[in-house]
């Protein structure tokens, strides 16, 4: 009796132990004291802590183990056998020894007792007073403790017991742990979430231009002289916008003079001559012709002369790139060159990337977002849209959108850029969260 209460004036006191627990921030560092803190005194061979989850006893902690390999044949031993050992463990609330040999354990079981346990296991429980179990502390040993270290020990297992519900209240706490019936509620309030209707938008790249803008190109083929109007300047009626060059038609034009000169001058002589000379009164109808001819060509080209001059056919704003990108430039007949704007009809421009397509009905809402005025956005709505997408100057295949703009229009100057939000029809808040992702999807997979 003696030999078994020696250890206890040879070990660490047991106030060190109480204050060890204490200090732990976590059921896991826990179960590592209760592991290993208590061999000076029992000597035992391995010590298991298990806790209690539900309907399963799941290993924390194996002494002299940093972390048990889940997928070791011992460890899944221990699982059943611990599983197989609970009906005698939950009914007891003070340490149990129990034997192999008192045991009618399987054969499975008792085959790996026989390898990997000794005759038997001191079980101590940990619980609080009237409160469910904790977990248990199994100690492997070749016969139970002394009953004057059990006592002893009383208030150790008390103070881990303490330790245990207040670690595992706190982790609670700061951790909540859903059920199966909250993650039902869950998803049927996410479910619901998804169904609410909600206006689909769009947003993209948008000018104000004018709704009645009539193009000015090039009458003939020729080059551009001179633009005798500036970007975005206000022009009168029959003003004139920019002259192409007519050195080529001027110097036609006097050959041709000349040209009509001589075919009158030849057609009096020979005019004269008829009276006298039979042969005179063939060549008269020819040189007729002639002189017709040449001044039919002097007129066409004296036209082309005046059409050099290009005037503005209204009033309006003219609207073109920078002047030094026409100067000398070789234009053919109908290229365009600029417009001329009504500042009295503005309008939206809008370019919607085949990305960002949406349905929209005719006269949906659209709402921009000037650059200048980002406080004071423009209404309107769709007046046409493009049949199909074309590229922009950014390398993006867009839809041409054209928006009217309603209600005040001071800021709605001709040029200037912003952002325009589209409205839709009303579709599912799940729709419009995971209609793009569903369109790259197919179009990564191909369904």
């Amino acid at each position: 009796m003696n030999d078994r209460i020696a250890p206890l004036t040879a070990t660490p006191d047991l106030l060190a132990l109480r204050d060890r627990a204490l200090a732990e921030t976590s059921v896991n560092g826990l179960a590592f004291v209760m592991a290993n803190d208590l061999y000076p005194l029992l000597h035992f061979r391995q010590a298991v802590v298990a806790a209690y989850a539900g309907q399963r006893l799941n290993t924390l902690c194996i002494s002299g183990l940093a972390k048990p390999t889940e997928d070791s044949p011992y460890l899944i031993w221990l699982q059943s056998t611990l599983h197989w050992l609970r009906p005698h463990l939950d009914s007891a609330r003070e340490p149990i020894w129990l034997a192999r040999a008192e045991l009618a354990l399987p054969g499975a079981l008792a085959e790996g007792w026989r390898d990997w346990w000794p005759a038997g296991v001191w079980c101590v429980p940990l619980a609080k007073a009237d409160q469910p179990p904790l977990g248990v502390l199994v100690f492997q040993l070749d016969a139970p403790p002394d009953e004057r270290l059990q006592q002893a020990l009383a208030g150790v297992w008390a103070t881990w017991s303490y330790c245990w519900a207040a670690l595992q209240k706190r982790h609670k706490s700061h951790f909540w742990q859903p059920g199966r019936r909250h993650a039902a509620l869950a998803a049927v309030a996410v479910a619901a979430l998804l169904c609410i209707p909600i206006r689909q938008t769009a947003l993209a790249p948008a000018e104000v231009v004018s709704l009645d803008a009539q193009i000015i190109s090039a009458p003939i083929d020729g080059v551009v002289a001179a633009l005798q109007v500036r970007p975005h300047e206000v022009v009168a009626a029959n003003a004139a916008l920019f002259r192409l060059d007519d050195t080529t038609l001027r110097s036609r034009a006097e050959v041709l003079a000349k040209e009509v000169a001589v075919a009158d001058a030849e057609l009096g002589t020979t005019s004269q001559r008829a009276f006298d000379h039979s042969q005179s009164m063939s060549e008269l109808s020819l040189l007729k012709g002639r002189a017709l001819q040449r001044r039919a060509e002097l007129a066409a080209v004296e036209a082309q002369l005046k059409r050099t001059q290009v005037l503005a056919p209204r009033a309006g704003v003219a609207i073109y790139s920078d002047p030094n990108d026409w100067l000398g430039k070789p234009v053919v007949t109908g290229e365009r060159i600029m417009q001329l704007a009504d500042p009295a009809q503005p309008a939206m421009r809008i370019q919607l990337a085949v990305s960002d397509a949406i349905t929209l009905a005719p006269g949906a809402e659209v709402k921009l977002f000037l650059s200048a005025f980002p406080l004071s956005p423009l209404s309107g709505r769709i007046k046409e849209t493009s049949y199909q997408a074309k590229v922009t100057d950014d390398g993006i295949a867009a839809y041409r959108l054209l928006a009217t703009i309603e209600g005040p229009t001071e800021n709605a100057r001709l040029g200037l850029h912003g952002t325009a939000k589209l409205y839709g029809e009303r579709v599912s808040l799940g729709y419009y969260l995971f209609r793009r992702p569903l369109s790259a999807l197919r179009a990564w997979s191909g369904l």
